[in-house]
């Protein structure tokens, strides 16, 4: 019986993985690249994590709110936003975002480089293409995934208070007392360690489609999908289990 292919892949991009946190142990980082992969991670990412931390914490709060107003408990409405988005919607839709956004362009760049034989190149120069091309993305994403998910919740908050003010009449000062009321110490740590724990899955996977990609260019498109697919699936099992590691 054969292995199928995603199976062969999703063991090379955990090997994959594996060196390149090995060799960040070591010191061991492009840090050329690095600059560059920080700014594609970060900044070149924050206008995404905004507009749409603004359309989850406002979109979340009118459902909840006008449910909540009715039930007559409307000053709850914070809580509840803060420990959702806090808990699971923050580093899950960042997650997504980021899957989107940077780990299209990690698994593209690094599947065109292995078909036009540019990985070979960079072999024959007796250089680790791992230590060269996939350890500065894994830092990037292991840094700025919990940044931008930490600066997402920030986002969705805000746009959740003023969308209650507005449309429910939820004084600022009710809303945010039960932000405080609600969170838990743990919840915004344990936000930013789901996050981290994406970042990491996200640059192993897209780097592990991208330099195991055969064949033409046409091939390269594939990889793509099948980078964002796979680790749209892992991410949601892990989860799964990080929910109820962390919060169950």
């Amino acid at each position: 019986m054969n292995t199928p292919r995603w199976l062969k892949r999703l063991g090379s991009s955990f090997l994959i993985g594996g060196q390149a946190i090995a060799a960040t142990s070591r010191g061991r980082i492009n840090r050329i690249d690095l600059s560059d992969q920080l700014l594609e991670a970060g900044p070149g990412s924050f206008i995404i994590v905004l507009i749409t931390g603004v359309a989850a914490g406002t979109v979340f709060n009118i459902q909840v709110a006008a449910e909540l107003s009715r039930q007559g408990v409307g000053s709850q409405v914070g809580g509840l936003l803060a420990i959702g988005m806090a808990r699971e919607i923050a580093p899950l839709l960042t997650a997504t975002l980021l899957t989107g956004k940077v780990a299209t362009a990690y698994a593209a760049q690094l599947g065109t480089m292995k078909v036009t034989e540019q990985i070979d190149a960079i072999t024959m120069l007796r250089t680790d293409p791992v230590e060269y091309l996939v350890v500065p993305r894994l830092i990037a994403m292991v840094v700025m995934a919990p940044v931008q998910c930490f600066l997402f919740f920030c986002v969705a908050l805000w746009s959740g208070q003023l969308s209650s003010t507005a449309l429910y009449q939820i004084p600022p000062l009710v809303f945010w007392e039960s932000v405080r009321d609600w969170l838990s110490i743990t919840d915004l740590p344990f936000m930013l360690i789901k996050a981290l724990v994406f970042g990491l899955q996200i640059a192993v996977i897209a780097c592990g489609w991208g330099l195991t990609t055969k064949g033409g260019p046409k091939e390269v498109g594939t990889s793509t999908t099948g980078a964002v697919v796979m680790t749209l699936v892992t991410v949601s099992l892990v989860d799964v289990l990080l929910t109820q590691a962390l919060f169950g």
